[in-house]
Formats: C-alpha cells, structure tokens, sequence
C-alpha cells in the first residue's frame, strides 16, 4: 500500500483572495479553485498540482491575535519547501513583509516570515 499524503490545509484568513495573489507570486503557486463557502464565506484553494492551502473566511469571522504555540489545536506555522530561498526572501521582502528566526542546519536553510496572522516557514533542502 502506498503511505498516505498531505493533500491541504484549511486556514481561516481575512482575505483568501489577497492572500492566495501574495502566495502565487512569492512561490510560482496557481489558484485551483475558488468559490461559495460554508457560512455564506469564500474559499480560495491556492497551491500546486499534489497540494494546496485552503484559504477560507466568511462574514463572521473575527481576529483573535492569538497565535499561540503552546495552546492545542492552535496552528504553529505552514512550512513551505522552495528551490532558491534567497530569491523568494528577496520576493517576500518586496511585498514587504519581514522575514526572521533564519536558520541554517541539517536538513536545509530556512527562514519565517508573518502574513495575516499566519507564520509561514519558507524551507530550502537542495
């Protein structure tokens, strides 16, 4: 039997389109699908050809700021595995978002970097 893959990650932002947009230009990324969503919301379905994010919102949806690593069922981070990490730091840091906490140790380089309260881990393994 073949071992099971990680097809996507359901995320609830504040703008699944802004947000998809941002991700399709900082990892060469397609938008697979969009549309209507549970609670009168709208998903956007961003990624690759084997896996995606799933960005969702609705009306309702409300900021907690409260990213918390320690707190179960809180999400950590969304790690995302690139080829050419310093040209995507460059990237992220043209929309001008901050990267931090670079690491350079087995297996690969990487670096993290906030948006819409989500921390993302851009990974580099070549």
């Amino acid at each position: 039997m073949k071992p099971a893959t990680l097809e996507h990650i359901n995320v609830t932002v504040k703008d699944p389109d802004e947000l998809a947009s941002l991700f399709c230009r900082l990892f060469d990324w397609k938008i697979r699908w969009s549309g209507a969503a549970l609670n009168n919301g709208r998903t956007v379905h961003v990624g690759s050809d084997d896996s995606y994010l799933a960005l969702y919102t609705h009306k309702q949806a409300i900021e907690t700021r409260s990213r918390n690593p320690e707190k179960i069922n809180n999400l950590n981070h969304v790690g995302i595995v690139v080829s050419g990490i310093d040209e995507v730091e460059s990237k992220v840091k043209e929309e001008g978002y901050k990267p931090f906490n670079h690491g350079e140790y087995e297996p690969g380089r990487r670096f993290y970097f906030m948006v819409d309260e989500l921390e993302i881990e851009v990974v580099d393994y070549s």
